[in-house]
């Protein structure tokens, strides 16, 4: 199967880091990371841009990684309750998942996406400790009581 060359414009998860030629399948790089923007073929206009703008995404990397460091230890310090209906035994009906999590944080004021909370679905009362990916280098963990409601 051919592969195509594209050079990154943004960070992508399990892929690569903005500025790195990555080889990938056609269907991929046409439906994904071309439409949004995370990609460009591999010209040679393409790599004199990426390498002129070398030193602004060191610098975009280095200010992402700054505050994800801070949000991680503002959210070290949450600790968020979620009421659910559950059975005798604490098994609940449903479970609490990361979609619902990232509510409760955005309640809070903090600005989460759900795909960053790695979780599998919680589905017994109790007090769990859930992990956000908010860098690649950083990783914040939150405690959260699931109680009855």
């Amino acid at each position: 199967m051919a592969h195509v060359n594209l050079i990154l414009l943004d960070d992508v998860e399990k892929l690569g880091l903005a500025g790195d030629e990555v080889h990938v399948a056609p269907g991929y790089a046409r439906n994904y990371l071309l439409p949004r923007g995370l990609a460009a073929k591999a010209t040679p206009g393409t790599l004199r841009l990426i390498e002129s703008r070398k030193a602004l995404i060191a610098a975009r990397r280095a200010k992402e990684l700054e505050e994800a460091k801070a949000l991680a230890a503002k959210l070290a310090e949450v600790e968020l309750s979620i009421a659910m209906q559950a059975t005798e035994d604490d098994q609940l009906f449903g479970s609490v998942t990361a979609r619902m999590i990232a509510d409760q944080l955005a309640a809070q004021g903090f600005n989460v996406e759900h795909s960053r909370i790695k979780l599998d679905p919680i589905k017994t009362l109790g007090s769990f400790e859930v992990e956000i990916k908010l860098h690649a280098d950083v990783t914040a963990k939150v405690k959260v009581w699931v109680v009855r409601g």
